[in-house]
């Protein structure tokens, strides 16, 4: 009896959308196989690392996963390879080996990485197979086992010493002391009064239209003034009214503005915040549709971007030479550049991928993809291909004018200075198609306004002196945006944990978030404040950072992962030890309402219990009423008029649905606004930050500043 031929080669990658992408590629003579994900993990119920046998991890398939695996190893057997096509990361890594660890295929399995699905990089990915990377698991392994030590180790503390279903992560806890710590910041500040002076200026003889504004400088000869008082700006001024006011001195000098480098993880989560107001975790899940590719019409299948977990600014040659081809066809040889630009440049502890996010295909315009792709990803696709093209743009050029101007005070005999500043677009280079609106500079956008021909001698007349009181600003709270980019300038987390982190502090309600700011919640600084007391090198950014470092050099083969992991769990243990001794049972305030009980007329305050947040009576254990939590918006339901409350989808969604449910199922996405649309009356949402948006008819204004999301729990 002749054996059996062997069958296609399979493919196995983590989700069905990239296995049909792949296959559209790859041809009939491979079977594409998607594992959901890792199929193989630490166990829940325990902490699953054997501490005193070299921080051995008891991995174990999970029950959800045990049909995946057996359909993987049915469809293993009699092929002729099996290719392992996880992501091009350490977890992607450390994925493809619990596969091999659990399906231990019979025939020949090997590792093809690639970071964007086309077929240039696919067939290149296929002709040089390799094996798996130890290394690189080895760092994803530690990295996982370091979690877990601090997850399943220092939580049960805090449900004892706090209260039930709190976690402490090991990165997690640096980001929430960050925080916390501009918090306090702004907690202790202390505002300072100053006064700026402008003065509203022209030529002689000139239109009223060609007067121009000058900020008070100081003293002719350089020195500042400082004015911190009404009395005090009140008497400069009276000066400066008796003052003669001429040109002093002009200077024009040309500035060109380079284009941003193409986007990494970190700067992608960023810029979609400032522009589409995004989340991370938004985000990240619309770049791995867009990564794994997505149906458009009659192509079928295609990746429209590269891996959007990177940290390199690095492009491919062919990339540039497409982009620089479609710029000069688009816009003009004044637009490209005389060399491709090279953005080589990484931030601190990059690993992971080694190009920029990019769209696989220059000449694949956003309008050409827009009749295939949602609304919310065909605008984070236009931003990718924007921030790509642009990069390769030639630079802005800019003439920048500044005129200082004299004003002579002749009863003081004191001469002052005043300065006007004005910015001429002469080229605009890249940003005809894209720019980066924060990174203006804020002196350049404020205070740059027309200036008439004025040269040096020219006599001015006074119009008007504009005094303004102003008072110094504590630090800004975070944003996800600005969190991010103080997470990734210390180093602390890598692409793949930014948005992990800014999901599981706010789930844990460390964190609440209004509209896009980020402030700690009293639990989040009470579990900050007893990390930081007894548990200082897991809230240490430097520390945290350092750690990061040694996970990068355990995958370049470069430190031993037990090693790592036993330097870091022996001061832990020591300090866990301590800490149970010396933490005290912390009493959390209960949140009071402002609504009554309805049994005995007592106050209701906002308790938390093992199943989430509840309503109770403040007069218990003698009065006994609860009822649920839910959070109102003061929006009214559209369909039946009950109370729009905040509630929660099983995958932690933040969404808005009537308190009426289930006899009214109307919910939105979008935060409900109290005031209807002063066009049509219907509902209006949240839209882009401050601005609001009519769920009915096309109306789009900005949010009253009195406006409150949350009035009341219900």
């Amino acid at each position: 009896m002749t054996s059996r031929k062997k069958k296609k080669n399979l493919v196995i990658v983590e989700s069905p959308a990239k296995a049909r992408t792949l296959g559209k590629i790859l041809g009939s003579d491979y079977e594409l196989k998607a594992s959901l994900g890792h199929v193989r993990d630490l166990p829940r119920s325990s902490l699953g690392v054997d501490i005193e046998n070299g921080f051995t991890p008891k991995y174990v398939v999970p029950r959800p996963k045990s049909k995946t695996v057996k359909e993987l190893k049915d469809a293993a057997k009699d092929v002729a390879n099996v290719y392992l096509a996880t992501d091009p990361d350490r977890e992607g890594e450390a994925i493809s080996w619990h596969l091999v660890s659990v399906m231990k295929p019979s025939t020949r399995f090997r590792r093809v990485v690639f970071h964007e699905i086309t077929e240039e990089a696919i067939e290149h990915a296929f002709k040089h197979p390799r094996d798996i990377d130890m290394h690189l698991v080895n760092a994803q392994q530690a990295r996982r086992i370091l979690d877990r030590l601090v997850g399943y180790r220092i939580s049960p503390l805090l449900w004892k010493k706090v209260r039930r279903g709190l976690s402490a992560g090991r990165v997690q806890s640096a980001a929430l002391r960050i925080i916390v710590d501009r918090e306090r910041e702004i907690e202790n500040f202390i505002p300072v009064e100053y006064w700026n002076i402008e003065a509203e200026l022209a030529k002689k003889a000139a239109a009223k239209e060609d007067a121009f504004r000058a900020m008070l400088v100081g003293f002719l000869d350089g020195t500042k003034i400082e004015l911190n008082s009404e009395d005090e700006t009140n008497k400069l001024v009276s000066k400066l009214e008796q003052s003669s006011y001429t040109v002093h001195k002009t200077k024009t000098k040309k500035a060109t503005r380079q284009p941003a480098p193409p986007f990494i993880t970190s700067t992608l989560q960023q810029e979609a915040y400032y522009k589409l107001r995004f989340s991370a975790r938004q985000t990240m899940s619309l770049a791995q549709q867009l990564y794994e590719g997505l149906p458009l019409g009659k192509e079928g299948s295609v990746g429209l971007i590269t891996y959007m977990r990177t940290d390199s600014t690095q492009v491919a040659r062919s990339a540039v030479v497409e982009a620089r081809a479609y710029i000069n066809e688009k816009y003009g040889v004044d637009y490209v550049p005389p060399h491709a630009r090279s953005f080589t440049r990484k931030v601190k502890g990059a690993q992971e991928a080694h190009e920029a996010i990019r769209p696989t295909r220059i000449r694949r315009e956003p309008s050409l993809v827009k009749p295939h792709l949602t609304a919310n990803q065909f605008k984070l696709y236009e931003l990718i291909w924007k921030r790509m093209v642009a990069s390769q743009m030639a630079a802005a050029i800019f003439d920048n004018t500044s005129v200082d101007i004299q004003a002579e005070c002749r009863q003081s005999r004191t001469d002052y200075l005043l300065r006007a500043f004005c910015s001429v677009n002469r080229f605009p280079g890249f940003t005809v198609l894209y720019t980066v609106e924060r990174e203006q500079d804020e002196e350049e956008a404020v205070k740059s306004s027309p200036l008439p021909g004025l040269k040096k001698g020219d006599n001015l007349n006074l119009l008007g002196l504009f005094p303004e009181q102003r008072f110094t600003q504590p630090p800004p709270r975070f944003t996800e945006a600005s969190l991010i980019r103080t997470l990734e300038q210390y180093g602390i987390g890598r692409p793949s944990t930014y948005a992990p982190i800014l999901s599981t502090i706010q789930q844990r309600e460390y964190v609440s978030r209004d509209r896009s700011i980020l402030q700690p919640t009293e639990l989040g600084m009470v579990v900050s404040d007893l990390m930081s007391e007894h548990f200082p090198d897991i809230v240490d950014i430097a520390f945290t950072a350092r750690l990061e470092d040694e996970l990068d050099e355990i995958a370049n083969d470069k430190g031993d992962w037990v090693e790592v992991v036993q330097t870091f769990y022996t001061p832990l243990e020591k300090s866990l030890t301590a800490a149970t001794e010396q933490i005290e049972k912390v009493k959390l305030a209960d949140e009071l309402t402002d609504e009554t009980c309805p049994n005995c007329g007592r106050q209701l305050a906002i308790k938390t219990g093992r199943f989430g947040k509840f309503l109770a009576c403040t007069g218990y254990p003698d009065c006994k009423y609860t009822r649920s939590y839910q959070l109102k918006t003061g929006a009214i339901c559209p369909q039946c008029g009950g109370d729009l409350v905040e509630r929660r989808s099983k995958k932690g969604r933040t969404f808005y649905g009537c308190s009426n449910y289930p006899a009214c199922n109307f919910a939105v996405f979008s935060r409900p606004l109290p005031e209807p649309c002063p066009r049509c009356g219907a509902l209006m949402t949240e839209y882009r930050g401050n601005q609001a948006r009519c769920t009915k008819c096309s109306y789009r204004g900005r949010i009253p500043q009195d406006t409150v999301h949350a009035t009341s729990p219900g």
